[in-house]
C-alpha cells in the first residue's frame, strides 16, 4: 500500500467510535422527516493522517424512535480521531443509525470541505 509522503499523525482505530452513547427516545408522530446537519465533523484520512472536514447531514423518517441530539453529538464526535475513509464513514453513520432506530427511511450524506481541489460528497440511503 502506498503511504503519504511527510508528516503522519497517529490516529485510532474504527474501534473508537462510540456507539454505545446513541440514545433514543418513542416516537409516536407520523410521517415526519427529521434533519440533522452539523458542520462540525472531523475524521482523519488513513492515508496521510490529516484531517476530513464535513457536513454531515442525517435524514431520516422515524418508525417508533427517534435519536436524542446530544448522544448524537457525542457519537459523531467519537470520530475526531479515527483514520477512516471517507465513504466509510457515510456508511459506518449510516448502518449505526439504522441498527439503532429502526427507520422506516434514512439517508446520511458527507460533503467534505474541499482538499486538493476535490469537492466529495458521500451519500448512502433514500427519503
Amino acid at each position: 500500500m502506498a503511504k503519504a509522503e511527510g508528516r503522519t499523525y497517529a490516529r485510532d482505530g474504527i474501534e473508537a467510535i462510540d456507539t454505545g452513547c446513541l440514545e433514543v427516545f418513542d416516537y409516536k408522530g407520523a410521517g415526519e422527516i427529521i434533519t440533522v446537519t452539523t458542520t462540525e465533523f472531523s475524521a482523519v484520512c488513513p492515508f496521510s493522517g490529516l484531517p476530513d472536514i464535513a457536513k454531515v447531514t442525517i435524514r431520516y423518517v422515524p418508525r417508533k424512535r427517534c435519536i436524542e441530539f446530544k448522544s448524537l453529538k457525542y457519537y459523531l464526535l467519537s470520530f475526531r480521531n479515527v483514520g477512516i475513509y471517507q465513504e466509510a464513514v457515510t456508511k459506518r453513520i449510516y448502518n449505526d443509525l439504522k441498527k439503532i432506530l429502526k427507520p422506516e427511511k434514512l439517508r446520511v450524506e458527507t460533503a467534505y470541505n474541499i482538499r486538493g481541489g476535490l469537492d466529495v460528497l458521500c451519500e448512502k440511503g433514500a427519503i
